[in-house]
């Protein structure tokens, strides 16, 4: 089978940052990498399914009918955001807007039993925390 792109890339030459593609179809994929692959330093599984909440909220709340999905990675060093029709200048901003959005909610969007499949699993504390960090490495 054909690889698919995210696997072809060096993930021990991945850095932490914001990078980007667009594919054939307009779909540009944006990799919201917090974590370097393979380090050890990974997002709690907690406050990566905060993160999920509050970005996938805050973003498809500001981006409209542009965001395809927003989602985490497996290895929980960061999470895709697949949009339509933006450019690597507006999905950052759109990202930057979404972040500053989401340090602003006193409780997680979706959070409770009868909308979440994992409510019990979820820290506001460590998603601002790690949202926090990124968004200082987005503006460096």
């Amino acid at each position: 089978m054909k690889k698919i792109p995210s696997f072809e890339k060096d993930h021990d030459a991945l850095q932490p940052g914001l990078h980007a593609r667009t594919d054939a179809n307009g779909i540009t994929t944006f990799d919201l990498r917090f974590k370097k692959p393979n380090a050890g330093d990974y997002i709690s599984p907690a406050a990566l399914h905060s993160i999920e909440h509050l970005l996938a909220t805050t973003v498809r709340n500001l981006g409209e009918d542009d965001i395809v999905y927003f989602g985490p990675m497996g290895c929980r060093t960061g999470f895709y955001l697949l949009t339509l029709r933006k450019s690597y200048a507006e999905g950052k901003a759109l990202i930057e807007e979404g972040i500053r959005a989401a340090l602003a909610l006193d409780e997680i969007p979706g959070a409770t039993r009868k909308e979440c499949g994992n409510y019990l699993e979820h820290d506001l504390e460590g998603a601002k925390k790690e949202l926090t960090a990124y968004l200082a490495l987005l503006s460096l």
